[in-house]
Formats: structure tokens, C-alpha cells, sequence
């Protein structure tokens, strides 16, 4: 009877919030499992029938995380398009001050806001055949055209870009570069790359799968319980 609640307890879990508590299953590490799908949502609410990722829902979950005995290391699952630049932020700001191993795993695509959400992870892995696109910072709804309104899309852009240098193997300026290019993509200015190409310029850490992201959270607990020790 036990187990049926807890069964149900998972699934319900997973439907809400895209989470799950791994089993222990090697070495008694305890992992936390979170998605980062579709559209990350801001203020607004999408609409109904697109997919998106709650900013409200992760923030709790990651001060959980931080906070939590029970809880050795963090795997973040990502396949988004972007959406809210202050929402996709304040999630990747979180992920990076978390003190617990973390590791994130690029399926499908990363695009947009989604790139410092998959650099923010201590180790960051990118399926063969995941995409990340990096392009300038849009706006929607009412644009007042006045030159105070660019320099703030300016310092938006450069937030962006600074958090991407931060967190990986890239320049501001080579960023930069990759999100002005007006060659690759059709309807935008920006560069798409590929999962090979995004760890060959230093976007991302690792070609890798599942397991490969698994194992290298495993050693990084070992390593933390070490240092700890």
C-alpha cells in the first residue's frame, strides 16, 4: 500500500514540476532530478497549449535542494526554446550558487535564455545531436523607440553574455560574435551549433548522454564528500 503512494506521489510529482527523486541506486548518492522543457515562463502566463518551465516552481525547489540533508547532487534536464530573459536569470543565477554537485544535460536544444540555464550547472553535457542558438536580445509588446530603450536592451544583452563567460570556456567577445552573426540563421541574427560544435568553441563542457552525465555527478559527489570529509 506504501509503495502505490509512493508511486503516486512520483507521478504526481513529475506532472507538476518535472521533478524526481532518483533512487539510491550507486553509491547511496542521493540525486535530484529537474526539467527545464519548452518555454521559460516570466510574469505572464504562455498559453495553454504551449509547454513551459514555472520560474515560481524551480526557485523553491532549488532553495530545497541547497538547503536539504537529503539531497547529494542535481541533474537538470534541458530541451527549451527560451522565452523570459529575467525568469531564465534569476533559475540560472540559482543553479550556479547552489554549493551541491551539478550537472546539466542539453536534449533537444538549449536556445536563447536556455544557454547560461545549461553553462549555470557545475559540468554541462550536450546530446550529439542537441542545438544551442545564441542570438540578440528581442523584445515583445509596446517598444518605446527612444535611445534609453536600446542602451537598456544593451545592458540586458551584456548580462547575458556575461553570465555565459563566466560560466564557461568563452569570451564576452566571442559570444558576442556569435550572437551578431548574420550569416546562419534565416529569420534572425544570431549562430546555431551543434553538440559537437558547442564544445568545440566552449560554450559546453562534454558530448555526452545520460549516462555519461550520471556518472560524472557521481564522481563530482565522491569528490565533494571528500573534500567535506
Amino acid at each position: 500500500m506504501q509503495k502505490n503512494e509512493e508511486k503516486q506521489e512520483k507521478k504526481a510529482e513529475i506532472k507538476e514540476t518535472g521533478s524526481l527523486d532518483l533512487d539510491e541506486s550507486r553509491a547511496h548518492h542521493r540525486i535530484k532530478l529537474i526539467t527545464i522543457i519548452g518555454e521559460i515562463e516570466g510574469h505572464d502566463a504562455v498559453s495553454g497549449s504551449t509547454k513551459a518551465t514555472k520560474y515560481e516552481h524551480l526557485l523553491p525547489m532549488l532553495a530545497e535542494i541547497e538547503d536539504s540533508c537529503e539531497i547529494d547532487g542535481l541533474l537538470i534536464l534541458l530541451n527549451t526554446l527560451g522565452g523570459d530573459v529575467e525568469a531564465g536569470l534569476s533559475i540560472a543565477e540559482m543553479i550556479a550558487s547552489l554549493s551541491k554537485p551539478t550537472v546539466s544535460l542539453v536534449l533537444g536544444g538549449s536556445h536563447s535564455i536556455g544557454g547560461p540555464l545549461a553553462v549555470a550547472a557545475d559540468y554541462s553535457f550536450i546530446v550529439p545531436s542537441g542545438t544551442m542558438i545564441i542570438h540578440p536580445v528581442r523584445s515583445n509588446g509596446m517598444f518605446i523607440g527612444v535611445e534609453q530603450s536600446f542602451r537598456n536592451m544593451v545592458k540586458t544583452q551584456d548580462r547575458i553574455t556575461a553570465f555565459l563567460s563566466k560560466h564557461s570556456h568563452m569570451t564576452q567577445d566571442q559570444i558576442e560574435e556569435l550572437m551578431l552573426n548574420p550569416t546562419q540563421l534565416v529569420k534572425d541574427v544570431g549562430t546555431m551549433l551543434e553538440g559537437p560544435e558547442a564544445v568545440a568553441v566552449g560554450l559546453i563542457d562534454e558530448v555526452g548522454g545520460l549516462k555519461e552525465a550520471l556518472a560524472k555527478l557521481h564522481q563530482m559527489i565522491d569528490e565533494n564528500g571528500t573534500e567535506n570529509g
